[in-house]
């Protein structure tokens, strides 16, 4: 996929998040790895209604380094520290997701509630400890819990989703919303019960097995 493919990708991506109610104004960003040294990243104050496809931000992700003039989104640290750490990913979307946030301010993991979050996203999903959003040690927080899983809670911001590219990265926002969600419903009508954590594992290990294969198969 070319660069001004992957471009518009992102802007249809983050237009889908605001309409869906995943992000508001500019709050939140998004990425695609490129190559093994460069991503695009979402530009730093531009809202999603307008956001155009030249204001994209191509950017090196071991020195952090950037083309153009427009500045990346703030969290650029998060997105390279992902793509440093996790060959597997290709695509990173940043959010503050109502449900998830919720869980996230009052640090709670999300244990494996519903077989479609255990198999898109993981065992659980777990909530980092507190760092100043932007920093270093924010992003190092957000890859230590990340392991091994798509999707990781900020403790008191938000969530990051991944996935081996955008659409499934897109999914992952909704299955964690929808599980978030589920879960902080039935804690109020007498407790959550989950599958155990190694059904959780092995639906996932299958997911990812088959959904590799099934990619392979239809190019």
């Amino acid at each position: 996929m070319s660069l001004k493919l992957k471009r518009q990708e992102i802007v249809n991506t983050g237009r889908k998040l605001l309409s869906e109610g995943l992000v508001t104004r500019s709050w939140g960003n998004i990425s695609i790895r490129v190559d093994d040294n460069n991503m695009l990243i979402t530009p730093s104050g531009r809202t999603y209604d307008d956001l155009q496809e030249e204001e994209i931000v191509l950017m090196n992700y071991h020195t952090l380094t950037y083309d153009g003039k427009i500045k990346p989104s703030s969290e650029y640290r998060l997105h390279a520290e992902i793509y440093r750490k996790r060959d597997d990913i290709n695509a990173v979307i940043h959010t503050h997701q109502p449900n998830a946030s919720t869980l996230a301010v009052a640090r709670r993991q999300l244990p494996p509630v519903i077989d479609d979050m255990a198999q898109i996203i993981g065992p659980s999903v777990k909530v980092t400890k507190y760092a100043y959003s932007g920093t270093g040690k924010f992003a190092r927080q957000a890859v230590k819990y990340l392991h091994g899983r798509q999707a990781v809670l900020l403790a008191n911001h938000g969530a990051v989703c991944v996935g081996r590219n955008l659409e499934e990265a897109f999914v992952v926002t909704h299955i964690l919303e929808k599980a978030a969600k589920a879960f902080i419903e039935a804690e109020l009508i007498g407790g959550a019960t989950h599958v155990s954590k190694i059904s959780a594992y092995w639906m996932h290990k299958m997911y990812l097995k088959k959904y590799s294969k099934m990619n392979e198969e239809n190019r």
